[in-house]
């Protein structure tokens, strides 16, 4: 197999968040980027392809990586919503319940963006202690009110958390015109 350019590695890497189209054209020309992982630097880290497309939530492209045997991990895993597959990873290590993906990026936000409660109580009885507040921002993306609901109640304590864009949850709920999550929000004290 020929080496592969760190351009090339980082093109696959990002097409990976948002273009499955884009992926399957360059892993058909080099197979071997598959499992590359792009050094991002001090603040981002190694990301690979599935890392990169479960901490944005896109289920299709991860699919597509799992079909072609790229190992799982409990974020793809919580992301894509397997309870099973996620019981019987934190069966094997408890330690699981406070993994972390891609950017560092918890395992409880990786949760959030599926809105699949029961596997929040499986972490957080395994001994999840992380991510509960930032978490809301991936309840609130993929509209999952009750989600956000759960974390509020269950220690999501910085209500005003900041995301990447260094919005807030109430901020990005308004954007997406959730009011139920916006009057839940603000019930547990957002925006004072």
């Amino acid at each position: 197999m020929t080496a592969l350019s760190n351009d090339l590695i980082k093109e696959f890497v990002t097409a990976s968040h948002f273009d499955l189209n884009k992926v399957k054209t360059l892993l058909a020309e080099h197979p071997n980027l598959l499992l590359v992982e792009y050094d991002w630097g001090p603040m981002g880290g190694l990301e690979n392809g599935i890392g990169a497309a479960a901490h944005v939530g896109n289920r299709d492209i991860a699919e597509f990586f799992l079909a072609q045997g790229v190992p799982p991990n409990i974020c793809v895993m919580a992301m894509l919503g397997r309870t099973d597959t996620v019981r019987e990873m934190l069966a094997q290590n408890p330690a699981l319940a406070n993994a972390r993906g891609a950017h560092g990026i918890t395992v409880m936000f990786h949760t959030a963006m599926s809105g699949v409660i029961e596997i929040a109580e499986m972490l957080k009885e395994a001994g999840c202690k992380e991510g509960y507040s930032y978490s809301l921002h991936g309840a609130i993306a993929f509209g999952h009110e009750k989600m956000g609901a759960w974390l509020l109640a269950n220690g999501a304590t910085n209500i005003n958390a900041p995301d990447y864009e260094n919005k807030t949850p109430l901020e990005r709920a308004t954007e997406h015109n959730q009011t139920a999550i916006i009057k839940l929000l603000k019930q547990h004290g957002a925006g004072s």
